[in-house]
């Protein structure tokens, strides 16, 4: 298999960067084949503007939908944006690695997406409308996963932690970029307490739990996330009434053993 490592930190003895070195190695191992997006390592450009358009369809006025999608049908997008669109194209499994920065990824990650998500390819994907989406759509069939890397203790992020639980803090990164078009999502891997790791033995440990999660990279069970056209949004944009009764907000979004 293909796997595409997204990777942000700039600095190469972070943690993250440990992390993203034993990906490759225990992958490589397993004898897949590995892709690489050091988004610090290449000076990726993170702020999304009118640079990205070098034949604008219209001069006057920059709407972002209208230029991606020119963009990318006319093949007048940036060279770096085409690059990282064919190693998505190219790769069975994505895996994104970084450190959490105030509740998320950081920006130049971000940057990433906003870019190279252009319209027409992740999004608008097919007829330009939003019905290959969530589930569907031209990522299908491919693998994500993510491993994060918190500086608060475990505590912080459990059910009544202060900060949240981890998946729903990266929800609008695990399910709106990443099931949006159409990949596989597993469970995220976080290391918790990576501000307040100091011994040999821990780095182990927690290399250890990661060659673990990769393991299973191709075999376990994705996140359930309820398909947009599975029956579950009929309207494509409100769930059902029979679908989760009573439950709201982010929850509601994963299917149960029960009902998935």
């Amino acid at each position: 298999m293909k796997v595409l490592i997204v990777y942000a930190h700039p600095e190469p003895t972070s943690l993250t960067r440990q992390m993203v070195n034993v990906t490759a190695e225990t992958l490589s191992a397993a004898g897949h084949t590995v892709i690489h997006s050091d988004l610090y390592g290449m000076k990726w450009k993170a702020v999304y503007d009118a640079d990205d358009f070098p034949s604008r369809d219209s001069p006057e006025r920059l709407s972002f939908i209208t230029e991606s999608g020119h963009a990318y049908r006319s093949e007048h997008q940036t060279p770096d944006v085409i690059v990282e669109q064919q190693k998505l194209l190219a790769a069975d499994a994505v895996i994104l690695q970084f450190p959490l920065w105030w509740y998320g990824a950081p920006a130049i990650l971000k940057g990433w997406i906003d870019r190279v998500y252009a319209f027409g390819f992740a999004y608008g994907y097919q007829n330009g409308t939003n019905e290959f989406r969530f589930g569907d759509g031209i990522l299908k069939g491919k693998r994500a996963l993510v491993n994060v890397q918190a500086g608060g203790p475990a505590a912080d992020y459990g059910p009544r932690g202060i900060n949240g639980p981890i998946e729903q803090l990266l929800f609008p990164l695990t399910h709106g970029a990443l099931f949006y078009p159409g990949m596989d999502v597993l469970p995220t891997h976080a290391v918790y307490g990576a501000g307040h790791v100091f011994t040999a033995e821990e780095v182990e440990a927690i290399k250890a739990a990661w060659r673990v999660r990769l393991a299973g990279l191709f075999t376990d069970t994705p996140i359930p996330f309820r398909p947009q056209n599975g029956g579950d949004f009929p309207d494509r944009h409100t769930m059902a009434d029979h679908v989760a009764p009573g439950q709201t907000g982010l929850a509601a979004h994963v299917a149960d053993v029960v009902d998935a």
